[in-house]
């Protein structure tokens, strides 16, 4: 609001400037929002502990801002619990048979309702941490203002909450009073539920799921929010986010990832309050940027990002692209960007993610060629390069072969040259791994990213740098392999399914095959020609 409007310095080391006028676009639903949307309305009668709850169209109650209450039947919404992870169970299983309430809370019930695969699963429980940390072997409380447990079950760990901790210490447990008031006729257990459900960020993730009653509370209206596809924030969206800024990345995040739209309250708050962001760690701001970008929803997300002008603050190198390309807010075109991050977007999911350093790795590479565009030969040859770990003469050999046509929409290309020589294809091999490694070292330099907008004086400027120097080296090790690569090395790996284990982990050869991959099929789309890389 007025740290926005005024211009102001946030923290020691970033200066903002108000960002030019926003457009919001509306994004078009997923298939999954259709499939809920007969069943919104709750049905016939479903039992909890205690004996048989009526469950109707009217709901179980209504709190003072109106919103129904309704208890749901799991069933009737077709989740399915085998889409619940193993170790999940194993934890719901163990406080079960003490005695204790559990379920599960958050996007994992959004995504289980909406037959998607959840990115992790957050139980909570009627047990105190202490009970938690005395049912399983292996568990720890961890953090001091929100303390919860850490339960390891082989190589996972499931967090856990309990009711007791919950939203103890928050800012805006105080601020509840201002907009909610105790519902008249609810019963303790429900009003246990409810006052944990107003501490959720979003409506659509303030639904609450008992796996053996088969029941899904809803005291937020999040599954109306769901069937509209609409991001809401549970208390008003100004407060929410000067709450806790970092729910402006997660609410881009979401919305990137399920294809949702934002309130109009959501969409001008974001606006409004944009700059807050720098507020963040910058740990806690890669940490978003991963979630964002990892999870198979990065070319949504920075098209989210450079709508709502987030993208000039986070990456203003990216935003100075999409700029020079005339890109405007609502703009459904791509570019070669969007296009390298849809083809990361086709081998990652929010079970199946990436290590950092890959898209870390498509920024400095797309950076390089803006700044020099290449021939599609140079590029092909160097995909083949990384991809076998640096091997340029079978590279140039594989390269030459190339008979499919190359995506002539990109200005990132030019036609090709004369490149008869193996040694001249070889050396812009070479050169090209050295331009990415120079823009990594951009990348992490606060006074060159703090002039990537200054063609747009308009623009916000940002010195953000949130990637940590440590991480650059390791992602300078991708390309490494093909400056010193001058010898015949390896033979091409040929199996065609990724280990996402190893890559989720930042195996370097696990990286360099999807890295190549990508660079490849962006280059050479498979579907212009039968021919095509071969991973």
């Amino acid at each position: 609001m007025a740290l926005a409007s005024l211009g102001l310095a946030l923290g020691s080391h970033h200066t903002i400037r108000l960002p030019l006028v926003f457009c919001v676009r509306k994004v078009r639903h997923s298939g999954s929002v259709a499939a809920v949307e007969s069943v919104v309305e709750p049905v016939s009668l479903v039992k909890e502990e205690g004996g048989h709850v009526p469950v109707n169209k009217h709901g179980a109650g209504r709190d003072s801002k109106g919103h129904q209450w309704k208890k749901l039947s799991s069933e009737e919404l077709g989740i399915s619990t085998k889409l619940i992870s193993k170790p999940t169970k194993t934890v719901l299983n163990g406080l079960r048979r003490k005695g204790y309430e559990v379920y599960l809370v958050g996007g994992c019930v959004r995504d289980l309702i909406l037959k998607r695969t959840p990115k992790d699963f957050d139980v909570i429980t009627s047990a105190g941490l202490k009970e938690v940390r005395k049912t399983f072997s292996r568990c720890e409380i961890v953090g001091k203002r929100f303390p919860i447990c850490h339960v390891h079950v082989n190589d996972t760990i499931v967090e856990v909450s309990s009711f007791s901790t919950s939203g103890s210490g928050s800012k805006s447990s105080c601020k509840f009073g201002n907009y909610f008031s105790k519902p008249s006729g609810c019963n303790e257990r429900d009003y246990i539920r409810w006052r944990n459900c107003l501490q959720r960020d979003f409506t659509i993730n303030g639904l609450m799921y008992d796996p053996y009653t088969k029941i899904v509370f809803d005291y937020m209206g999040g599954m109306e929010d769901i069937r509209k596809a609409k991001v809401r924030t549970v208390i008003p969206a100004n407060v929410s986010f000067v709450d806790d800024c970092a729910r402006i990345l997660r609410a881009v995040r979401i919305a990137a990832r399920l294809r949702f739209r934002f309130t109009r309250e959501i969409a001008l708050s974001v606006r409004e309050l944009s700059s807050s962001v720098l507020r963040l760690d910058k740990g806690r701001i890669l940490m978003e940027m991963n979630y964002m970008l990892a999870f198979g929803s990065a070319e949504a997300s920075l098209r989210l990002l450079w709508r709502f002008g987030l993208l000039e603050i986070l990456l203003p190198i990216q935003a100075s692209y999409f700029a020079s390309q005339g890109f405007r807010r609502r703009d459904e075109r791509s570019n070669m960007l969007l296009s390298l991050f849809t083809n990361l977007d086709k081998l990652v999911a929010p079970n199946q993610p990436c290590h950092s350093s890959l898209w870390i790795a498509i920024l400095a590479f797309h950076k390089a060629l803006v700044d020099q565009p290449r021939d599609p030969l140079v590029i092909a040859a160097f995909s083949l390069a990384v991809h076998s770990g640096g091997s340029l003469f079978e590279a140039v050999e594989i390269a030459r072969r190339i008979s499919q046509p190359h995506d002539q929409s990109f200005d990132e290309l030019f036609d090709p040259r004369d490149l008869d020589f193996n040694d001249a294809l070889i050396d812009n091999v070479v050169d090209l791994a050295a331009s990415v490694k120079a823009v990594l070292c951009k990348m992490t330099d606060p006074c060159y990213v703090s002039q990537a907008m200054s063609k747009y004086p308009q623009a916000p400027c940002s010195d953000l740098v949130f990637i940590p120097w440590a991480l650059s080296l390791r992602v300078s090790k991708i390309f490494e392999c093909v400056m010193r690569g001058m010898e015949r090395g390896p033979v091409l790996r040929r199996g065609k399914k990724i280990n996402y284990e190893s890559l989720a982990l930042g195996s370097l050869k696990e990286v360099r095959h999807v890295f190549a991959r990508i660079v490849f099929d962006t280059i050479y789309p498979p579907n212009q020609n039968s021919k095509h890389f071969s991973t």
